[in-house]
């Protein structure tokens, strides 16, 4: 075991022979913190999309769109039960999709917040759960 393992399920509030995509945590980990920047693509500063953009790229080697309108558009919708790790979640407001985070379990999502930089939160917290639009999953 890895003490990601440990820090992670302890996060997720998951049992910790749950958490076995290591890469994808070393991936999270790695992120952690990297403050909020609109437009940014990097560890210097980045946004929503350009963090699920990284990390679908860099994890489960797919390319996404660069906005979260743009991702939302181009993935299958999968209801809330279904979701996987690695799928999409999005949220918005009456103008549209305005935010995306990717799903990881037991109802967590990792995300570029703009407060907080990269994190881990709930779609249960009221402010994400008023704002939830739906999950998606990208072909391939």
């Amino acid at each position: 075991m890895d003490a990601l393992n440990f820090k992670y399920a302890e996060q997720l509030d998951v049992p910790v022979e749950l958490i076995t995509n290591l890469p994808l945590y070393h991936f999270i980990d790695d992120w952690w913190g990297t403050p909020y920047h609109l437009g940014g693509t990097t560890r210097d500063g980045v946004d929503c999309s350009g963090f699920s953009q990284q990390l679908e790229g860099t994890i489960f080697h797919l390319e996404l769109p660069r906005t979260s309108r743009e991702q939302y558009a181009a993935c299958h919708k999968i209801p809330v039960p279904e979701l996987q790790e690695g799928d999409l979640v999005f949220f918005g407001t009456k103008k549209g999709i305005t935010h995306v985070g990717v799903y990881l379990m037991n109802n967590k999502f990792v995300h570029a917040s703009t407060s907080f930089g990269v994190m881990i939160s709930d779609l249960g917290e009221e402010y994400w759960a008023q704002r939830f639009r739906g999950g998606g999953r990208m072909p391939g």
